[in-house]
C-alpha cells in the first residue's frame, strides 16, 4: 500500500500521531525526541521546496513521521519519475535514488547516507552484463531495479519484484524462449516456477559459490538465463523456518518475498513484493500472520494493522536501509549533502529500461 501523507504541525500532535502508531514498538521516550526531529525536518521540507520518498524498509520512526510518499520500489519510481519538487530526499539504498535521478533528471535527488549500498546491486557490474549478452547474443536482458545505474544502461528491460513476472510473460508473448535475468538468483528462479520455464545460472553468487553454464549455452531454450545475485536479507529465510512455525501456529499465514529462495516461497502461502504483502495483510479477515522479508517492513505493517496479529519472530534487518535515519534525512535535507549524480550517456541508455518498467507496471 502507499498513500501521500499531511503530517502535524505541532509537537504534541506529531508524537501523538506516532504514539498511536508505535506504541509498544518503539520506546516513549525515543518516540519524543524522534518527534522533535520530525517538525523540523517536515518545516524544511516546505522551506526547502523538498519532497521525501520512503521505502517500506525504513525504521518506523522514520517511516511514520516525515516521507510524502511511502511504497515499493516500483511505486516510488513512479512518483519520482513526476515530483516537480525542488529537492527528492529519498530515503531508501542509492539504486532508488539513481532511479529516481535518472527519471527526473532537472531535480536534485539526496540519499541521507554516503553509502546505502545493496547485496544484489553489488552482485553484478556492467562487464558482467556484456560478458552475457555476448554470450547469449540476440536474447533480451531483463535487469531487476535493484542494481546500480551502469548495469541498467546495459540492459533492455528493468522490473521490480511486482512486475517481473509480468514482463517475462511479455517477452515470451512477443516470441522470446528465453530471457537473460538479473542479478536475483532466487527472483528469477520464482518467476521461472510461475511460468513453467527452465532456469540456468551462469555466473558468480554474493555467497561466494560458483555457477557454471551448458556446455552449448545457444541449445538452451524455453528458459531464463539467471544470475547467482542474493539479497543478504532474504536468502536467510529457510523452509525449515516456516515448518518450525506451522508447528507452533498451525493457523498462521506465511508472506514471503519473491527474493526468498523457490523452496521458501513454494512452503509459504503467499508471495508478492511489499505493496502485495501490505495489501493481502489488510484484507484478512482474522487470524496470524509471519512476513518473511525484511523487519522494518514487519514492523511498519503491524503498525498500520493493530487489529491483526502478526508473529514478531524477524531478526533479519537490512544493513544498508538501516543506515538511513531520521537525523541523517535531517542533516541530508539542512545540508543538501549527499547529491546523487549520474553520468548522461549512462543516464540516457539506463532511461529506456526504466521507462519500459513503468510501461508495464
Amino acid at each position: 500500500m502507499s498513500e501521500t501523507i499531511v503530517y502535524p504541525d505541532t509537537l504534541s500532535d506529531m508524537l501523538q500521531r506516532l504514539r498511536e502508531r508505535l506504541s509498544g514498538v518503539v520506546p516513549d521516550f525515543e518516540l519524543r525526541r524522534k518527534a522533535e526531529i520530525a517538525i523540523e525536518v517536515n518545516r524544511l521540507k516546505r522551506e526547502k521546496q523538498a519532497i521525501i520518498l520512503g521505502h517500506n524498509y525504513m525504521e518506523p520512526v522514520l517511516y511514520h513521521s516525515v516521507p510524502d510518499v511511502t511504497g515499493d520500489s516500483l511505486y516510488l519510481s513512479r512518483m519520482a519519475a513526476k515530483a516537480d519538487a525542488r529537492i527528492i530526499v529519498f530515503c531508501g539504498v542509492r539504486f532508488m535514488a539513481e532511479t529516481a535521478k535518472i527519471l527526473n533528471p532537472s531535480r536534485k535527488v539526496l540519499l541521507p547516507s554516503p553509502k546505502g549500498g545493496c547485496s544484489l546491486a553489488a552482485s553484478i557490474t556492467a562487464e558482467d552484463v556484456r560478458r552475457l549478452k555476448a554470450r547469449y547474443p540476440g536474447v533480451p536482458v531483463v535487469t531487476y531495479v535493484n542494481t546500480y545505474a551502469d548495469v541498467k544502461a546495459e540492459s533492455d528491460y528493468c522490473v521490480t519484484s511486482s512486475n517481473a513476472e509480468a514482463m517475462v510473460r511479455h517477452l515470451r508473448e512477443l516470441g522470446h524462449k528465453r530471457v537473460i535475468f538479473l542479478p536475483d538468483e532466487y527472483l528469477g528462479g520464482n518467476v521461472a516456477r510461475e511460468l513453467g520455464m527452465g532456469l540456468i545460472v551462469d555466473g558468480a553468487s554474493s555467497n561466494g559459490a560458483k555457477h557454471g553454464a551448458p556446455d552449448d549455452p545457444q541449445q538452451v531454450e524455453s528458459a531464463i538465463i539467471g544470475w547467482g545475485g542474493r539479497c543478504e536479507v532474504h536468502e536467510k529465510f529457510t523452509v525449515e523456518d516456516i515448518r518450525s512455525v506451522r508447528q507452533q501456529f498451525p493457523d498462521v499465514v506465511v508472506l514471503a518475498h519473491p527474493e526468498c529462495s523457490p523452496d521458501v516461497v513454494a512452503a509459504a502461502d503467499f508471495s508478492g513484493s511489499t505493496t502485495a504483502m501490505i495489501r493481502y495483510v489488510e484484507k484478512m479477515k482474522g487470524g496470524r500472520y509471519l512476513l518473511l522479508t525484511e523487519c522494518s517492513m514487519g514492523d511498519n505493517i503491524a503498525a498500520r494493522n493493530p487489529q491483526r496479529e502478526m508473529l514478531r519472530l524477524c531478526t533479519v534487518r537490512c544493513p544498508h536501509m538501516n543506515e538511513i535515519t531520521l537525523e541523517d534525512t535531517l542533516e541530508s535535507l539542512r545540508k543538501e549533502q549527499y547529491e546523487i549524480t549520474v553520468p548522461e550517456e549512462i543516464a540516457v541508455k539506463a532511461r529506456v529500461a526504466l521507462n519500459r518498467m513503468l510501461e508495464i507496471g
